[in-house]
């Protein structure tokens, strides 16, 4: 006998008995193109669950019922409002309570997997007995949340460290990183991997023959998790986060680490009721909050260009650096890619750095032949006529570019788009020749192209709005996120990021030592200090949008910036304002010590984040972005600002944009008028409450 579901008609799921007794039970949520967990969907599950613990079936398989991907986690948008409301230790709790009668089920149980299985969608596959997942590239499982300032709350931080052992669980969970099936199943996380068609009957036969689990496995959860593992494990695992996350930004990894040191030993209703304690504490943080933001802010970015860009053939012009990155990236995510310059050594150069990113990012030896054709050395330019994108990356000299579009443009297709990775000049500059101008955009990248997530879409009044969504959604398809900008000089991320390494500098050049200026923007949360950064964007570099912004924001440029000395434009030289040295992880500044008895200035820090923000302002105020969301995603995913503030904007709101003034006030007494408040502090945006 099963738990009979005739005549019962679920919102969400889809209960099916087969002849045999064994219950398919597929998530399908209503309304919604991908799985994810709100309370409905747990209520009606648990309902379920109830019926299935009271009338045992022989065995329950639960899988996916939609077209793509299993089960996305939690529905974050509902999380949101649970935190405004203050309920999210109920929505925890009863997350927790439906795992845990599904784990209790008095027959075999089996997650099918197949598709994305990020967060909830794996803790309710670890309160199964067995998991099975599709060999799809597609399938990817993982424990992400603790980028969004959270961890695993649903049974999953519980749960993995027993299935797997305690380092490559917390490892997972420590870095939210993603596993393929075929990794999954290397480390006992999935108990086989199975061709997407015979997925489920791979886990039908789970049920009628289920596996023992390796005893090497079992061992291993074990004694990874005795008290004398975690006393010994837990400060190492804290060490190593501190390396790339200080707990006083980033509070989710410390609170996932001890929570397992003080909990790990007990019984699985304590281990919950720990992890649900501290979930809650952390929801409430700042940090959480302003990272749940962020990825609302990246899922509206991908949704700008949606999917139709008509983007075969890409056609880049100068193989520098920047244009020869952006022609391997655009190979290696699928474009047929043609890539001229005056000179063929430098399209050699550009190909043999094209060779490195292959092999680092195609794992499979026998799929890099394939990626490496798609892109083609074209010295006199063929790929011209046949692109349906010509992208130029030459030098930053408006007189050179637009020589080169009345080459180029009489040459291209009808429907072809023409753009520039200018990283400064103003588009009405650019485009007096140009014959179609709503074809012609900015398309600006960062450097380093395969690691920066952002491109500006540069526009200028002229440019089609069909052709912006164009470009958008090439750059999604890039996996790059897009920002439409104004295309005023230094467009969005190099004008708030000027005035910030300007101002680092001017310091530099009152003799400040170069560590202490970075570690002030490192401790305020920025990814890298100014210094450095001027150094590996290149001094050459920043003087180029030095000499186009300084005018235009009405800056000095220091003695630093004025003049760059040959060989010495910093990383790419191996010498700029810091030596540089190669590693075997690469290229490393070489920091001189710093006097024992040196105190930094006291406003040192308001020195360099002010005019950051300063700037920020201004860039509302002119309309450079659409509105304050996408001005914060932009200086977020373009400069690496502080993720866990929110956003330049986000952080106004929540400091007070009237204490922020008067600290410029301050500034402009004791430093000069540079520091005067820009226009736009009186914007109402900045008055409104923080998320």
């Amino acid at each position: 006998m099963a738990a009979n579901f005739d005549g019962l008609r679920f919102s969400h799921w889809q209960t099916e008995l087969r002849d045999d007794g064994i219950v398919i039970l597929g998530f399908d949520r209503q309304g919604a193109s991908v799985n994810a967990f709100s309370q409905d969907v747990l209520i009606e599950l648990a309902d379920i669950v109830e019926r299935l613990s009271i009338d045992p079936p022989k065995g329950v398989v639960l899988r996916s019922a939609k077209a793509s991907g299993f089960i996305a986690g939690a529905d974050l948008k509902e999380f949101q409002e649970f935190d405004r409301k203050g309920t999210v230790n109920d929505a925890i709790r009863r997350g927790q309570a439906v795992f845990q009668k599904l784990a209790e089920l008095p027959c075999p149980t089996v997650s099918a997997i197949h598709g994305f299985c990020m967060g909830g969608g794996t803790e309710i596959s670890l309160a199964c007995d067995y998991r099975v997942a599709s060999s799809d590239p597609s399938t990817r499982i993982g424990l992400p949340e603790v980028k969004l300032g959270i961890f695993p709350g649903w049974g999953g931080s519980a749960r993995l460290p027993r299935l797997i052992g305690s380092p490559k669980a917390m490892d997972m969970m420590l870095t939210g990183r993603t596993l393929s099936a075929s990794a999954a199943r290397a480390m006992g996380l999935v108990d086989k991997v199975a061709e997407p068609a015979v997925l489920i009957d791979t886990a039908i036969g789970l049920i009628e023959s289920p596996p023992q689990r390796a005893f090497k496995q079992k061992f291993t959860g074990w004694i990874s998790n005795t008290w004398i593992a975690r006393k010994i494990l837990a400060p190492q695992m804290a060490k190593q986060v501190a390396r790339k996350a200080p707990k006083a930004h980033y509070p989710a990894p410390y609170a996932l680490i001890n929570t397992w040191q003080q909990s790990g030993g007990k019984g699985i209703q304590g281990r919950l009721d720990a992890e649900r304690k501290a979930v809650v504490k952390l929801a409430g943080t700042p940090t959480a909050r302003n990272l749940i933001r962020i990825f609302f802010l990246t899922e509206r970015l991908k949704g700008l260009g949606g999917k139709d860009h008509g983007i075969a053939n890409v056609h880049v012009v100068g193989a520098g650096v920047m244009g020869g990155d952006i022609a391997a990236w655009s190979a290696y995510k699928g474009f047929n890619v043609t890539l001229q310059d005056r000179e063929q050594r430098f399209i050699d150069g550009a190909l043999a750095r094209a060779q490195e990113l292959f092999a680092k990012r195609v794992k499979d030896e026998s799929k890099r032949p394939a990626v490496a054709a798609r892109l083609k050395s074209d010295l006199g330019g063929d790929g011209v006529p046949e692109a349906d994108l010509v992208i130029e990356a030459i030098i930053e000299n408006p007189e050179a570019k637009r020589e080169l579009y009345q080459s180029v443009e009489p040459r291209l297709k009808p429907d072809a788009l023409l753009t520039t990775n200018t990283s400064s000049i103003p588009l009405v500059e650019l485009r007096e020749h140009i014959q179609r101008p709503a074809q012609f955009a900015g398309l600006h990248y960062f450097n380093p192209v395969a690691l920066m997530p952002l491109v500006e879409i540069v526009q200028h009044d002229a440019l089609d709005e069909a052709n912006v969504k164009r470009l958008a959604a090439f750059c999604k398809a890039l996996d790059k996120f897009p920002v439409p900008v104004a295309g005023t000089p230094g467009f969005l991320v190099n004008r708030v990021l000027f005035p910030y390494m300007l101002e680092a500098a001017t310091a530099y050049a009152e003799g400040i030592p170069a560590p202490v200026i970075d570690k002030a923007a490192v401790k305020f949360g920025m990814p890298m200090g100014p210094i450095e950064l001027i150094d590996t964007v290149g001094l050459d570099v920043a003087q180029g949008v030095g000499a186009e912004l300084s005018p235009f924001l009405g800056l000095q440029l220091p003695a630093a910036l004025a003049s760059v000395e040959p060989g010495k434009r910093g990383k790419k030289d191996g010498q700029g304002l810091y030596k540089w040295e190669q590693t075997d992880k690469g290229s490393k500044p070489v920091k001189p010590e710093v006097p024992k008895d040196y105190k930094a200035p006291d406003d040192l820090e308001d020195r360099l984040v002010l005019p950051l923000l300063n700037e920020a302002v201004a860039c509302l105020h002119d309309g450079v972005v659409a509105d304050a969301d996408l001005l914060d995603a932009g200086v977020i995913f373009g400069t690496g600002f502080a993720p866990f503030r929110g956003g330049p904007i986000e952080h106004i709101k929540a400091v007070g944009p009237d204490a922020l003034v008067e600290k410029l006030k301050a500034l402009q007494a004791r430093h000069g008028d540079r520091f005067a408040p820009r226009p736009g502090w009186d914007n109402p945006v900045l008055r409104q409450p923080t998320m």
